[in-house]
């Protein structure tokens, strides 16, 4: 997983190796668990869950063949 949580904004930067994007992450702790939703990052850059409020971050190029 190369995502990296910045805990004190709860901001997450991501990659194409990340997608597609679900929230939780993988090995999220207990207290930040909820329903998963698959957030769309690369139409704006960032996106941010509506369950916990993280705010996921798109760094890098973005895969081929995605629009």
């Amino acid at each position: 997983m190369s995502a990296v949580l910045d805990e004190k904004t709860r901001e997450v930067a991501v990659t194409a190796h990340d997608l597609p994007l679900a929230c939780p992450r993988p090995g999220a702790p207990l207290w930040a668990r909820h329903p998963r939703i698959y957030l769309d990052v690369l139409k704006t850059g960032t996106a941010t869950c509506p369950y916990c409020g993280t705010t996921y971050r798109f760094t890098g190029e973005k895969p081929k063949g995605h629009h």
